[in-house]
């Protein structure tokens, strides 16, 4: 009898208290940083095109082949306006076959691709899921905006001057260390 009480209060307490899920259609929960959805492709403000110069790395090394893309020559740069040489023409991604393992983003060396939080994209039709080059850079600026998203290779460049900027200053703050000297002793011979 006492057992069926504990168990009564335990349900009643469980009835009463703070749900712990969400009915998710309804209602989102936060997505956390470090969260990966599907990869989108980033857009250079300053320049005014995007990052990929269409070398094709990421759909080398794509697991599951659920990228293609073309390149072209870089009109930009032929007027002085870029250093990219090529740009993406046509850029693709399956989003039906991406497995969201996040090596394509690993793998570019132009920050060009990287994995945004975006990860309700259901659809009805059979080749809905596929995503081309106009709307990858689209969920792009709108993940790059909400996110704060600035190159990796960027903020790493600003850590290494800040690092260079706090050595000589530390350097002239810090008293010479005691060593020894290389001066011969006074007095006498060694």
């Amino acid at each position: 009898m006492l057992n069926s009480l504990k168990g009564l209060g335990i349900t009643l307490r469980t009835f009463l208290g703070k749900p712990v899920t969400a009915e998710y259609p309804k209602q989102h929960l936060p997505i956390q940083e470090s969260f990966m959805g599907f990869p989108v492709l980033t857009w250079d403000p300053k320049v005014g095109e995007p990052y990929c110069v269409g070398c094709m790395v990421c759909i080398r090394m794509c697991p599951t082949q659920c990228m293609s893309a073309t390149m072209k020559d870089n009109p930009l740069q032929k007027e002085g306006k870029s250093t990219r040489r090529k740009i993406v023409e046509t850029f693709e991604i399956n989003l039906g076959r991406c497995i969201v393992c996040g090596i394509c983003e690993e793998v570019c060396a132009f920050d060009a691709i990287t994995m945004s939080h975006f990860h309700e994209m259901g659809t009805i039709a059979r080749n809905g899921r596929r995503v081309d080059l106009d709307r990858l850079l689209e969920l792009g600026k709108e993940y790059q905006h909400d996110s704060g998203w600035r190159p990796p290779t960027e903020i790493e460049k600003e850590k290494q001057a800040a690092l260079k900027a706090a050595q000589p200053a530390a350097a002239v703050a810090a008293p010479p260390l005691a060593g020894p000297t290389t001066e011969p002793p006074k007095g006498g011979s060694a």
